[in-house]
């Protein structure tokens, strides 16, 4: 997604800045790698890709809430800021805290996949992101890892560390 956006001259971005959440809120009881494993396999992602940066503004995130972490990076200098998100987490956008501040501050790039509908609330500004053959979801990948298989569509460094660190298992 993040590659895509970057290269969609229409959306005329200059970086694209990954935000790993401390403490989401919305996937407690799930079991999750530590932050600091997640933040460096964003880092072994992204290497390479010079406009791609890692954050780590949510290290002392507790929870990690949209709305905080857009007023810290707003605070720090940040800004105009786009956030890029795929349809499906999209549509609930109205379950977020302070959704309302959220879509007053940032511009939204949602990326859509065939058959995926939301409901944009009013005054919020979108651009979308089309077409993108999206085939399987972070879920599918860390329940692959889990069932022990030895491939998965992610970066060759990323899914070392994970077999190297343990991770979900």
């Amino acid at each position: 997604m993040a590659r895509a956006a970057l290269e969609h001259a229409e959306l005329n971005l200059r970086r694209v800045l990954f935000v790993p959440a401390a403490n989401p809120p919305h996937k407690s009881g799930m079991t999750m790698a530590p932050w600091e494993d997640r933040v460096h396999m964003v880092e072994l992602a992204c290497a390479g890709v010079p406009e791609f940066e890692v954050s780590r503004i949510e290290q002392d995130a507790n929870p990690s809430y949209s709305i905080l972490t857009i007023e810290r990076l707003l605070a720090a200098g940040e800004g105009p800021l786009a956030f890029l998100i795929g349809a499906d987490a999209f549509a609930d956008i109205r379950t977020w805290r302070r959704w309302q501040d959220v879509i007053r501050l940032v511009e939204f790039i949602v990326v859509t996949r065939p058959g995926s509908d939301y409901d944009a609330p009013s005054g919020c500004r979108i651009q979308e992101l089309r077409g993108l053959d999206l085939p399987v979801s972070s879920s599918e990948v860390r329940d692959a890892i889990a069932r022990g298989e030895t491939q998965a569509p992610i970066p060759e460094p990323v899914f070392r560390y994970i077999r190297e660190h343990g991770l979900y298992r």
